[in-house]
């Protein structure tokens, strides 16, 4: 089965054709999605900022981390399972999508610089754990991730805009002279008498 034919069955599933079909549950997962998604940013804005010694530099890194990051991680799944609801409804658009790809891509990113984060300062957390800002490694990891994660906010809107417009076929244009709006056949089917000459 190729990639073509399990687009079109996912889209064909009941799931989906609920979705598609129901006036009010696509705008109520969007509209949880992108509260989820500002929830997920936000908090991850938190910790970079940290590491980056601008917000919560009183308070040590493992603390505010320990008490964010739970959060971060609700925030992403229910950001994932509208997106994946939402994907089902019209999922060969959305596959072929520039933008949609662009977000897939960066999340992915985000993935691995988070990864990179744990390689590096995260082994060392317990060194700089009071310090106002992080390893030049944390630093460069946070830079990073506020860059990729604005990054999918814009990919996210321009998927919006590039995967909902119609394509309304012109009509060809009437010619109507501008006299005949106002002109009218009276009773009888006679002509409109002309109006006298202010001259007679």
């Amino acid at each position: 089965m190729d990639i073509a034919a399990i687009l079109k069955w996912i889209e064909a599933t009941g799931l989906a054709t609920s979705i598609r079909n129901s006036l009010y549950v696509f705008p109520m997962l969007e509209s949880v999605h992108v509260i989820a998604f500002a929830l997920v940013l936000g908090t991850i804005a938190v910790i970079d900022l940290r590491l980056l010694g601008i917000a919560s530099t009183e308070r040590p890194f493992k603390r505010v981390a320990s008490d964010i990051l739970k959060w971060t991680w609700i925030a992403f799944t229910l950001t994932a399972i509208t997106g994946g609801l939402m994907f089902t409804t019209n999922a060969s658009v959305y596959y072929h999508n520039f933008y949609f790809r662009s977000k897939m891509v960066l999340l992915l990113l985000a993935g691995l610089n988070m990864l990179a984060f744990e390689l590096t300062a995260g082994r060392t957390v317990h060194q700089w754990d009071l310090a106002r800002t992080a390893p030049t490694s944390g630093r460069v990891v946070a830079v990073l991730s506020l860059v990729i994660w604005i990054g999918t906010i814009f990919a996210g809107r321009f998927i919006g805009f590039t995967t909902s417009r119609a394509t309304v076929k012109d009509e060809a244009p009437v010619d109507v002279k501008f006299d005949d709006l106002f002109q009218s056949a009276p009773a009888g089917g006679g002509k409109i008498p002309a109006a006298p000459s202010p001259n007679k």
